[in-house]
Parts: C-alpha cells; structure tokens; sequence
C-alpha cells in the first residue's frame, strides 16, 4: 500500500498507522486493488492525496465529503474535486461553484480541480477514502471512519481558527465534536441536486470563511 503524507501528517497521525484497525484496514484495500473483480477508485497513490496536498500546519479550512466518486476518471483523492479535464463537473461540485459565483459575485472556474484550494491551506477530507467503482458507499464501515475521525480530532485537539464547513446530516455528524468556541462551524444541506435548494444555496459559506479568517488576521481563501 502506497502512503503518501506530507511529514506534517505524518507526525500527528503516526499512532493511528500502527494500531490493528488500521494495519487491517490497509491489507482490505491492498486486496481490492489486488483482486481485479472491480476497480477501485482513487488510484492507490492518490488515496492519501488531501493529507500530502495540505499540511497539517497549514490548515485554515475543512470540507468533509463522503466517499470518492465511484465514476471512472472522476476521483483524485480531494472530495468533491475531479481531475482539470472532467466535464461535465459532478452536480454537486457545479452546485459548488454556482452557491461561489452568487456569494462572491465571481465566474466559477473552469474546471474542477480544486488543488488550487489545498495550496491556500482547505482540507478537502473524505470520511471514506477509497471506493469500488458504480458502488458508493461499497468501502463504508471497513476502518476508514475510524481513521478520518481521529484526523478531525487531532485537528480540534491541535489547532484553534479552523473553518469548518459541513454539507449534508454525515458530514454534520461526523464534526459533532469540534469546539465550537476555538473553531467557526458552517452547516448547511449538501450540495446535492436533491438537497441544495434546501438551503445549501444561499449558505453564503465561502464569504462567511473569508470573514471570519480576515477577523483573525489570516489571509481569505481565493475560491
């Protein structure tokens, strides 16, 4: 299994990669790469990218997904981003861009690679990092929740001012813990077709981020 952290990681999630949930966790993916029954989505040196395109130390947002598109050419390792020659953009991240181009009143970009994110210090985490291909959800409950909760909890636990920016009742859930005090938390219905009009437009999320990070004296995200 090919693990591609920045040191940064490295260090803070170095006791997680020992414990036996995780070294099982690592043989299952192993083997479904192996296997070639389906394919498995992100490619294997990808599965870790959000941990190896953002540093620890750098962290100023977070985005929590659920797990990678299940679309062949689709998934990269950063939740909700797709690779600068996906078109057409998944419905959710278009809806991404159209709540953008409404709040901040700029044209969204013109693809989907949102790596031009990590470089300004956003943590696009999925809770699920790796998935069969036509099969959402077909690697939930195998450790990878485990994993990405100790992540939001080192988070909580190491560093105050972080953004952190919930779509959908999961994604709400799974950051139930994170103080609420040191941290702003942002929550809205996903970006889904079938929820974003629940109030996911609208949200003004990506204004209300810059906001609260030029209050503390950090450089805004360039959405």
């Amino acid at each position: 299994m090919i693990m591609k952290l920045e040191k940064s990681w490295q260090l803070q999630l170095q006791s997680e990669f020992s414990k036996p949930y995780f070294e099982k966790l690592m043989d299952f993916v192993s083997s479904e790469f192996s296997n070639g029954s389906s394919r498995v989505f992100p490619k294997e040196n990808e599965i870790f990218r959000a941990f190896e395109s953002c540093p620890f130390n750098d962290v100023k947002v977070v985005i929590l997904g659920q797990d990678p598109y299940p679309t062949l050419g689709h998934a990269h390792g950063l939740c909700f981003s797709v690779e600068s020659d996906v078109l057409p953009l998944p419905k959710s991240l278009k809806n991404i861009f159209k709540e953008i181009e409404a709040d901040l009143e700029i044209a969204p970009h013109e693809n989907g690679d949102l790596n031009r994110w990590t470089k300004q210090g956003v943590l696009l985490l999925n809770t699920v990092l790796t998935v069969r291909e036509g099969q959402a959800d077909s690697h939930k409950g195998v450790g990878w929740e485990i994993f990405t909760d100790a992540v939001i909890a080192k988070l909580n636990e190491r560093k105050t001012g972080v953004v952190y920016l919930l779509w959908g009742s999961k994604a709400i859930k799974k950051a139930e813990s994170v103080n609420r005090n040191d941290n702003l938390v942002l929550s809205s219905p996903h970006p889904s077709p079938l929820s974003a009009y629940r109030g996911f437009f609208g949200c003004r999320h990506f204004s209300k981020t810059n906001e609260y990070l030029t209050r503390r004296g950090i450089k805004g995200i360039e959405w």
